[in-house]
C-alpha cells in the first residue's frame, strides 16, 4: 500500500491560510485495517481519484497487523496533526472511542469507512459502507448453498475475532442456517479466524481440510481469507469437492474463477467507497453537503447518494456476484 498520497491545489476551500488570502485544501487521512491488503489499496485509489478531482490532501497510514488496538497511535498522531477528516476502517468497534472523541473536539470529522462501529456510532460522524450489511450474511449463505446443492458440512474463515462487520455477518449466517428450512441439510462445523493475514488464513484453511474430511464449502467474508482459502483448495486439488466463496476483489480472484477453483463470490466496489468518501468529506467541509439523515448529493461515477439514519451512507444497494460470465468486466 502506498504510504502517502497528496494532492494539494487550493480549490476546495474550508478557510483561508493566515494572511495570504489563499484557500486552504481539505486534509484527509485514511487509516486501513492493515497495510499490504489489496482490498484497501482499491479504497485508496478511489480516495486518490476524488482528491485529484477536488484538490484535497490525502495521507494514508496504517498498522502492519489488523489487531484491535493497532490503529490507536495512527489516529492519535493524525489528530495531533490537525487534519480535517480521519477516515478509518476500524479493527474494533470500541477500542478507539476515546481517541475519536478527542479528535472530534479538535475539529476533525471521523469517518468510519467500509466497517462501522456497532453500538458505538456516537463516537464517529458518519459511516460510509459499501452496502447494507444486514444483507451480507444471508446472501453469502444462499450463494454457498446454491453451489453445494444446499447440503453438507460448511465452515467460515473470518478475519479477526474482534472484526465488527464480520462478527455481525457470522451471526446473520448462523441465524439463516438455523431458521431457514432451505438450509436444513447444511451444517456449520467450524468458525475460524485468519486475522486478515495470508499465512494465518492459509494455515487455518489447511486445518479445516484436515479436520473435516466431509467439508463441502467454505465462506470467507474477507478478501485476504477468500484468496488464501482458494489457494489452499487449488493446491490440494479439491475444487471438485469443496466450494470456496466469500468476499473478494475481481483482480485477486480472477485466476481462481477462470481455472475452476472458485465458481462465484461476492463483493461491491471498494474504489467507489474511497471516491464517495472524498466527495463527502470535501462537501461537508465546504458546507455544500449536510451530514443529516435524508440529505442527498451526487458523486460522479457513483450517482445519487443519501445520508440515512444514524449517519450511514451506502455506496451501492446490493452485493455484486462475480463469476466466469462477468468477472472480466471488472478491474479492481
Amino acid at each position: 500500500m502506498r504510504a502517502k498520497s497528496s494532492f494539494s491545489i487550493a480549490v476546495c476551500a474550508v478557510g483561508l491560510l493566515a494572511g495570504t488570502g489563499i484557500a486552504a485544501a481539505v486534509s484527509i487521512t485514511f487509516i486501513p485495517k492493515n497495510t499490504g491488503n489489496p482490498y484497501f489499496n482499491s479504497i485508496v485509489e478511489g480516495f486518490e481519484a476524488g482528491c485529484k478531482a477536488l484538490s484535497c490532501e490525502l495521507t494514508v497510514v496504517g498498522p502492519a497487523t489488523a489487531e484491535a488496538t493497532s490503529q490507536i497511535p495512527f489516529v492519535t498522531a493524525q489528530a495531533q496533526r490537525g487534519v480535517n477528516v480521519i477516515a478509518i476502517a476500524p479493527n474494533s468497534p470500541s477500542a478507539l472511542n476515546p481517541i475519536f472523541d478527542r479528535a472530534r473536539r479538535r475539529g476533525a470529522l471521523i469517518f468510519s469507512i467500509n466497517s462501522d462501529m456497532p453500538g458505538n456510532e456516537t463516537h464517529r460522524d458518519v459511516a460510509i459502507l459499501p452496502v447494507d450489511f444486514s444483507k451480507v450474511g444471508a446472501s453469502q449463505v444462499e450463494l454457498l448453498g446454491s453451489l453445494i446443492q444446499y447440503q453438507g458440512d460448511i465452515a467460515i474463515l473470518s478475519a479477526t475475532t474482534d472484526a465488527p462487520d464480520q462478527n455481525v455477518w457470522i451471526a446473520d449466517m448462523k441465524k439463516a442456517l438455523s431458521q431457514n428450512p432451505k438450509y436444513a441439510r447444511m451444517k456449520l462445523v467450524a468458525v475460524v479466524y485468519g486475522n486478515d493475514d495470508p499465512q494465518k488464513s492459509t494455515t487455518e484453511t489447511e486445518a479445516l481440510l484436515a479436520n473435516y474430511p466431509k467439508l463441502r464449502g467454505i465462506i470467507a467474508p474477507t478478501t485476504v481469507a477468500v484468496a488464501a482459502a482458494a489457494q489452499v483448495v487449488e493446491t490440494a486439488r479439491k475444487a471438485d469437492r469443496i466450494q470456496v466463496t466469500g468476499l473478494g476483489t475481481p483482480n485477486q480472484m480472477r485466476r481462481f474463477v477462470h481455472n475452476g477453483t472458485v465458481t462465484a463470490f461476492q463483493l461491491w466496489s471498494p474504489y467507489n467507497e474511497g471516491l464517495l468518501a472524498a466527495h463527502f468529506a470535501v462537501g461537508v467541509k465546504q458546507g455544500k453537503i449536510r451530514n443529516t439523515p435524508g440529505a442527498s448529493f451526487e458523486v460522479p461515477g457513483v450517482g445519487k447518494v443519501t445520508v440515512r439514519e444514524h449517519g450511514v451512507i451506502y455506496t451501492q444497494s446490493e452485493l455484486t456476484t462475480f463469476d466466469r460470465s462477468n468477472i472480466d468486466h471488472f478491474k479492481f
